[in-house]
């Protein structure tokens, strides 16, 4: 996830005072870790300690959600190495994700498009599964699989977490029939190329937001829900403050439910992430994200599969397969 500013409850004031080639802005007090200077992509996998997933929580009581399966989708994410949007290695990425997703049985859509960037135009790819329901209406979920352009950063929780939630739940719904569709969408080029800004960042969920309007299924969308950095050790998610109330309060009154309120905690935060291409149009949308300044690792080399749990990405894959299930009641 890229350079995003967050305004932390307690009102912390924002400073984003930047030196040339630091990504942006994305936390409320506290500086991004500057990007060492680089070539435009690296294409050498960083290497990660093995990791046994022995924390995971068993399926039967989260819903049928597998975090040791989720576990090994970052871990495979990582085995690619740092890739940004329009790097070789994304493109490993994207054939990855293609080809889970259609063994599973999904119908997929990808979009190829280029993006005018600082750094040049680059080619970028967004992948749509599409699972049909009874009823108009679509289930929107989401995640980013991009990583942020810096020196030996492979993204294991920002974003590898969050796109593993996305391919355990497409797994677990492609199978099944709802009274609503539910699209998944996996975005290219959420993180900024050199700085956050309006336009340079969140440019797959931009695209994305722009081409389902003109097709007429904007307007079909009962809910986005965003996943992001949702798989660290030490998990909290706050309230975002940006995203719609009325699902801000279903996701956490259903993770409540199921015995999860010490890691959704009843505090807000503000944040810029890929909702905001959606909320901008309309769309009821939440951002379910981890506290990323407190990480410790956020933005660093340091964001590696050693901080993953097994336990984590099924929580979070829980409390999303839930939710869906009262957004289909509904």
């Amino acid at each position: 996830m890229t350079s995003f500013s967050k305004l932390l409850s307690r009102m912390t004031p924002i400073l984003c005072i930047l030196p040339l080639g630091l990504a942006g802005c994305k936390a409320s007090g506290k500086e991004e870790p500057a990007a060492a200077s680089q070539p435009p992509f690296m294409s050498a996998a960083a290497s990660a300690p093995p990791q046994t997933p022995d924390d995971a929580l068993p399926p039967e009581k989260t819903g049928g959600f597998d975090g040791k399966r989720a576990f090994t989708h970052v871990a495979k994410q990582v085995s690619f190495g740092p890739h940004p949007s329009g790097s070789p290695a994304i493109t490993r990425v994207q054939e990855y994700l293609l080809a889970e997703l259609k063994s599973y049985g999904c119908f997929v859509e990808s979009d190829v498009f280029s993006a005018d960037t600082p750094i040049g135009r680059l080619p970028m790819k967004n992948i749509l599964v599409k699972i049909t329901g009874e009823k108009p209406g679509i289930i929107l979920l989401g995640t980013h699989y991009d990583t942020l352009l810096m020196d030996n950063f492979v993204g294991a929780d920002d974003a590898g977490s969050s796109t593993a939630v996305m391919l355990e739940s497409a797994r677990l719904l492609c199978s099944q029939k709802g009274k609503y569709a539910v699209w998944i969408a996996f975005f290219d080029g959420e993180e900024a190329m050199k700085q956050w800004s309006a336009t340079d960042s969140r440019y797959g969920s931009r695209q994305m937001a722009a081409r389902l309007s003109t097709s007429g299924d904007l307007k079909k969308i009962k809910a986005f829900l965003l996943a992001d950095i949702v798989g660290g050790r030490n998990p909290r998610f706050q309230r975002e403050t940006s995203s719609t109330p009325a699902l801000v309060d279903l996701i956490w009154n259903t993770a409540a439910k199921l015995g999860y309120s010490a890691i959704f905690v009843n505090e807000s935060a503000g944040a810029q992430d890929d909702h905001d291409s959606f909320l901008k149009r309309g769309v009821p949308s939440v951002d379910v994200i981890g506290d990323f300044t407190g990480n410790g690792y956020w933005h660093t080399p340091q964001d590696s599969l050693d901080k993953i749990s097994a336990k984590t990405l099924a929580i979070t894959g829980h409390v999303f397969l839930e939710s869906i299930k009262q957004l289909q009641a509904k």
